[in-house]
Parts: C-alpha cells; structure tokens; sequence
C-alpha cells in the first residue's frame, strides 16, 4: 500500500503567486499600466525638466539671478493654476463635467451644468428656473439665440408652450431651440425635429462630447 506524501508536491513561492495574481488584474484592467506604457510619459517629462533647467542656466548666465527667480515664481503660479482648476468644484463651475457627474445631476442641476457649458463657449446665458422644466436663452456675440429645454421626452406636449411667449424686441428671426436630453431619442423625436426645423436634438452621447470640452456649434453642425 503506498504512503501519501506531503512534501511530494510543490508548492508555489510567493513570488509566483504574486505574479499570477499582477497577471489576473491586467488581464481584467485593474493593476494599472506596467512600466513600458509609462515609460514614453515619465521621459517626456525628464526632458522637460532638463529644458527648463536649461532655459534657466541660460537666463543667470545672461542676465543674473532675476531670471531664474522669475521663471520659478512663473512655474509656481502655473502650477498652482493647474491644480485649482483641476478641482472638481473649480471644474464644473468652468463648465467641464464628467459623464458620471452629469448621472448624477437632477433637472434643475443639469440646467445649471448646460448653462455653465455655454459661457464657456461665450454665450451669455439667462437662466429661467422651474420645477419641472427649466429653460435657458443664450447669445452669443454674433447676436444668434438659442432657447435651450430640458425634458425626457422632445415631442412637446399638448398643454406645453413655446420656451418664450413673447418674442425679442428688435428679432426677427425665431431662435434656435436645443432640447437637451441625457439618454437617446426615439426615431418619433427625431421626426418631430427634422419637422420643426428650428429644432436641434442633443442626446446623451452629445452631451458628454461637450461637458469634456467640444463646442456645441460644432456638435449641432454635426446633428443637422
């Protein structure tokens, strides 16, 4: 009868299992990149460094240590700057959002988020809030206009009126209305728009293009 053994297997090392395990959360996209896919970035950065250490020993020698001191305080600023407006309260109130912040926004929020969106893109932007249904009116510099709705739904119900009863003293063409909606519109909605032809849609996917930093003309053009 033969005797089992305990030490007959082998067991694996740490470092094996280590390995395995680095191997499992890669395969997954959960370890991070490995040192050749940072190794492009961090010697981009060595080689700025060295060029402003350069730049700077330049300076001294032509000019003394006003030079250095200046280009050090202008770093400092400029670093500084980065990481405020990397901030996510700094960020959003410049009109950048990421796609799960603007999940989590309510209607009244999204509004203010579009609003923000817009100023950055240089329209001056009157907000008109409700409980349910906020708008927007924006100009830009050109003079052009546009009444931003927010719904889930484009197709304009029976008891809903236009975004703006009376009209603009001095306009005489209709405003551009953009009907901001954070998932898809149906191919009903779209019809309806394509109908109406002041109307531009901007779904979910748009919307993310342009709380990431795209300007909304350049997503309208691409809509129409």
């Amino acid at each position: 009868m033969a005797r089992l053994s305990w030490t007959s297997g082998r067991f694996p090392s740490r470092r094996s299992q280590k390995r395995h395990v680095v191997r499992a959360l890669r395969a997954q996209g959960r370890y991070g990149p490995s040192f050749r896919e940072v190794l492009p970035a961090f010697a981009g950065v060595v080689a700025a460094v060295c060029a402003v250490a350069a730049v700077l020993a330049a300076g001294y020698r032509a000019a003394g240590i006003v030079v250095p001191v200046a280009g050090v305080a202008c770093l400092a600023l400029l670093v500084a700057a980065s990481i405020r407006h990397g901030r996510p309260g700094a960020r959003r109130r410049l009109g950048y959002y990421t796609a799960d912040e603007l999940l989590e926004l309510d209607t009244q929020q999204l509004a203010l988020a579009v609003a923000r969106m817009l100023r950055r893109d240089g329209w001056r932007v009157r907000l008109m809030p409700a409980p349910d249904r906020p708008r927007l009116c924006a100009r830009d510099a050109a003079g052009r206009r546009i009444d931003v709705a927010f719904r889930p739904v484009a197709e304009p119900l029976p008891d809903e009126d236009e975004p703006h009863p009376h009209p603009h003293r001095g306009d005489q063409v209709s405003p551009l209305r953009v009907v901001v909606h954070r998932g898809v519109f149906t191919a009903r909605d779209i019809r309806w728009a394509r109908r109406e032809r002041t109307i531009r849609l901007l779904d979910g996917s748009a919307l993310r293009r342009w709380a990431a930093g795209a300007r909304l003309t350049d997503l309208l053009s691409r809509e129409q």
